[in-house]
């Protein structure tokens, strides 16, 4: 049996538990995951901030429960997600030309990773869940991505935190 890893994207948090690779930033991200391989990656779990521009956003610049993505310099855990569907589709060209039919009866094995979201940004979290969330619905599978809480340390940075 191939083993299975579970990914933890996060600049600062370092997650206590040691089931998990712990990645900083987009480019690490695509670089563990095209090392371990897509199909080998069981759990992902995304912080949406990964640098100053993106906190300062959203401590700063929220207007009317929306984040302006100009403002935000470095790539986030959403480019993560988009990355990591693109991915799916590369992997997995078949499911391109799959109906809908065939799709639902890929469950209960379906070759996406869970995803989770542990981000304190309420707005990024929920940007990245809504658009993991309907990549499966697109899919016919269970919406399941949902936020969570994992117990971590924090590192001191450039940032104050």
């Amino acid at each position: 049996m191939t083993q299975k890893y579970n990914i933890y994207l996060d600049d600062v948090r370092t997650p206590t538990a040691n089931e998990w690779v712990v990645v900083r930033s987009y480019d690490e991200f695509v670089a563990k995951i095209n090392e371990l391989g897509f199909d080998n990656i069981e759990h992902i779990s995304l912080d949406h901030d990964l640098g100053e521009t993106a906190m300062a956003e959203y401590y700063n610049g929220i207007k009317n429960y929306k984040l302006d993505y100009n403002n935000i310099k470095e790539k986030t855990g959403l480019d993560c997600a988009k990355w990591l569907i693109d991915e799916f589709y590369n992997v997995h060209p078949e499911y391109l030309d799959m109906d809908r039919g065939s799709k639902k009866r890929t469950t209960p094995y379906f070759p996406f990773p869970h995803v989770y979201v542990h981000s304190a940004n309420p707005i990024g979290a929920a940007n990245i869940m809504g658009y993991i969330n309907n990549f499966l619905k697109n899919e016919a599978q269970p919406q399941d991505c949902v936020r969570v809480q994992i117990e971590h340390t924090v590192e001191p940075n450039q940032y104050g935190m």
